[in-house]
């Protein structure tokens, strides 16, 4: 990142609509702006504008050339997405007239904005912690609508409220075993109760645990849900594949084994995102390619939350038993669901062949090859995925670095908990209990170092 007292542009939007935005933030937003914005008609220059005001004007270069007629949009400190003076121009979406006018611009004195460096200064400049700075990006990159709402949320600060709330706990925790401390030498005062204090630290970790947990979901949400698709060879899973996404993504072959390796698409069911992964047939082979193709099968189940085990009607008794050892034994933890194939061609009765199987497997019958069925498997997809936490105002954890530190400071408070059982003395307690208020404060970016804000925000697009 650049220098935090330097004044910074950058092409805000995406090209290919019909309006272009270059944002200018820093002390000499308003300054630097005039020097190349003409105001119509009233000639009023920016810096004597008001905040969160439009005015209408051209673009001139050195010479007096008009680039573009803009509006320029004007945001006085603090009250701006930076906090810092800022000016948006919006100006026509055209590669020559966005290039000219950061051109301009850094000819009078700005410099480029690195990725993420407006948000990087709405964080340094207390208008976000990093909790909400991150949801920026994944607000950005949302392509669902159990992302958006999910990063929304998040943006809003409703995870940061839910963070400061488990730490003003703890710290009331600290301040009851550090009191002692101060009075050690009188033995007979006890500031904190322990039986109180268990009771607090469990309800903590119960809270904590229930983020940690939550990150399973969050995880799936972000980067879409895992549905692996595994059966027999030649039972039609690269033809599903291809009916669920829409497109010729998977070859299909009457020839078995055509299928070597993992094939993945993704697609919007319900207002989240499912990750399809098309593997190869599973089958006895002598083929030293094929069958790392099958392993890798096995791989995708496991990594898998729902998988799709894809049976050939017409064979469904030797399917099952080919495969109930293999297959069932890896779906343990797993949502399973039942897709028979080729519903179009005369077929055996199934009843007998589920003997055994759990009642809360769910089945489907559908023909891939002429596409039906498949609506009723979305919804049964969308139904299995049980996405419900986000019907209500639970936190959902979707970022690896939130993980990471609420899986230290659950470790650091467990150690509160034992400690507590144990009679140890306070100190010891009061450095765990430290240790989980450290954890907590690195998520909102209280103790966060310079390398770890580098490495966030690199990761942003620049005009944000």
């Amino acid at each position: 990142m650049g220098n935090v007292n330097s004044t910074i542009c950058a092409i805000a939007t995406a090209h290919g609509g019909a309006i272009g935005v270059v944002r200018v933030s820093g002390r000499e937003a308003l300054t630097i702006a005039d020097r190349l914005f003409y105001s119509m008609p009233s000639k009023e220059p920016l810096s004597a504008r008001a905040g969160y005001t439009l005015s209408h004007g051209e673009i001139r270069d050195s010479s007096g050339r008009v680039v573009d007629e803009v509006l320029a949009a004007v945001f006085r400190a603090p009250h701006s997405y930076t906090g810092e003076d800022s000016v948006e121009f919006m100006c026509h979406d055209s590669v020559y007239i966005l290039h000219t006018i950061i051109q301009l611009l850094l000819d009078a004195g700005c410099t480029m904005a690195a990725p993420g460096e407006f948000t990087q200064r709405a964080f340094l400049n207390g208008k976000m912690d990093l909790s909400q700075a991150e949801a920026v990006a994944d607000l950005i990159a949302s392509t669902s609508e159990a992302q958006h709402r999910v990063a929304m949320n998040q943006m809003r600060g409703d995870f940061s409220r839910e963070l400061i709330r488990l730490r003003d706990r703890l710290l009331h925790l600290t301040s009851l075993m550090e009191l002692e401390l101060d009075f050690s030498d009188h033995e007979e005062l006890e500031f904190a109760d322990r039986s109180e204090l268990r009771s607090l630290a469990g309800q903590i970790e119960g809270l904590i645990t229930r983020l940690v947990d939550s990150f399973a979901v969050g995880n799936a949400l972000k980067n879409g849900i895992p549905v692996a698709i595994v059966g027999e060879t030649n039972a039609g899973k690269s033809t599903l594949l291809n009916a669920l996404v829409g497109e010729e993504r998977a070859i299909v072959s009457d020839i078995h084994g055509t299928t070597r390796d993992v094939i993945e698409d993704t697609i919007n069911i319900g207002g989240a995102v499912f990750r399809f992964i098309d593997t190869a047939g599973i089958r006895e082979t002598q083929d030293a390619i094929e069958s790392l193709g099958i392993e890798r099968s096995f791989q995708a189940i496991r990594r898998a939350d729902i998988v799709l085990w894809v049976i050939d009607r017409t064979v469904v008794e030797e399917q099952i038993a080919n495969l109930s050892g293999r297959v069932l034994p890896l779906c343990k933890d797993k949502k399973l669901i039942l897709v028979f194939n080729k519903s179009d061609l005369p077929a055996p009765a199934t009843s007998t062949a589920l003997i055994g199987f759990p009642e809360s497997i769910r089945t489907v019958f559908l023909s891939a090859k002429h596409k039906e069925g498949i609506e009723k498997l979305k919804t049964i997809l969308a139904e299995t995925a049980d996405l419900s936490v986000l019907s209500s105002n639970d936190i959902v954890v979707t970022n690896m670095r939130h993980y990471e530190a609420l899986t230290r400071s659950l470790d650091s408070i467990r150690r509160v908990q034992e400690g507590l059982s144990a009679d140890l003395p306070g100190d010891l307690i009061s450095q765990d209990l430290r240790e989980c208020i450290f954890h907590l404060s690195d998520i909102v970016g209280e103790v966060t170092t310079d390398e770890v804000l580098g490495n966030i925000f690199k990761h942003f697009c620049v005009g944000k």
